[in-house]
C-alpha cells in the first residue's frame, strides 16, 4: 500500500510503502469495540470506598451491659445500624474491573483502527518532524502551517507517532489541547481512535513492523 510522504512545511516528497498487513485490514467493528472495552477496563482505576464494621475507629467496649437498661442489646458502636459505624454491601477498592484479550486479537483491532485512518485520509506520513527549541509555540506554528498546506484541521485532534523518544516534540504537545505525541513501540487502539488525525513519521514504519509483526 502507498501514501503520500511529505516533509514538515507540507511539501510533497512522493510516495511511500505501508506494510499491508497493518494497513490494510478489513474491519470487523465487533473486535474492535471488545479492544477498546477491554482497554479502558484494564485502565480504570477504583476510587469509590466504603468502611465495613472491620474498618472504622472505635466500638472496642461494648456501649451498655447486655440486660438491665431497658435499651436494646448492642455489642459495638461500630456496627451498620449506628451513625458513624460500618456501611454494609457499600462499593469497597476490592472490585476488580480487567479485563482479557488475546494479544492477536488485540493487534488485529490496533490494525484495524490504523487501516481506517488511512481509508478516511486521516494519516499523514512525514519523513520528520524537528523543531529547534522545546517550546509550544514552535510546534503550534509548524502545525498550523501543515495543516494549512494538507487542508487538515488539527485541532479535532492529534497523535503524533514518534520513532523515538524526542524531548522536544513529547514536552511542546504537552501544552496544546487535543494534541499527544505517542512511541511507535507504544500504540494502542483508544489513542488512535480518539484523535481525529495521525501524524506518522517515516522511521515509526520499521518500527512498527519489528514491533507488531512478529
Amino acid at each position: 500500500m502507498k501514501v503520500k510522504l511529505y516533509d514538515q512545511s507540507g511539501k510533497d516528497l512522493g510516495q511511500a510503502e505501508l506494510p499491508a498487513e497493518v494497513f490494510e485490514v478489513k474491519m470487523n467493528r465487533d473486535l474492535v469495540h471488545q479492544s477498546v472495552v477491554t482497554q479502558m477496563a484494564n485502565s480504570r482505576k477504583t476510587i469509590a470506598h466504603t468502611k465495613d464494621r472491620s474498618e472504622v475507629r472505635g466500638g472496642g467496649k461494648k456501649p451498655w451491659r447486655q440486660k438491665g437498661t431497658g435499651r436494646a442489646r448492642h455489642g459495638s458502636i461500630r456496627s451498620p445500624i449506628w451513625k458513624g459505624g460500618g456501611v454494609t454491601f457499600g462499593p469497597t477498592k476490592d472490585r476488580n474491573w480487567s479485563k482479557k484479550i488475546n494479544i492477536k486479537m488485540k493487534r488485529k483491532a490496533l490494525f484495524m483502527a490504523l487501516t481506517s485512518k488511512v481509508k478516511d485520509d486521516e494519516l499523514i506520513l512525514l519523513d520528520k518532524l524537528e523543531i529547534q527549541q522545546a517550546k509550544t509555540k514552535n510546534l503550534v506554528g509548524l502545525m498550523e502551517k501543515l495543516g494549512k498546506v494538507l487542508k487538515k484541521d488539527f485541532k479535532k485532534g492529534l497523535l503524533i507517532i514518534l520513532p523515538k523518544s524526542d524531548q522536544s516534540i513529547v514536552r511542546s504537545s504537552k501544552n496544546i489541547q487535543k494534541v499527544k505525541s505517542l512511541l511507535a513501540d507504544s500504540l494502542n487502539i483508544v489513542d488512535v481512535l480518539k484523535y481525529k488525525y495521525l501524524i506518522l513519521l517515516q522511521e515509526s514504519i520499521e518500527v512498527i513492523k519489528k514491533v507488531y509483526l512478529k
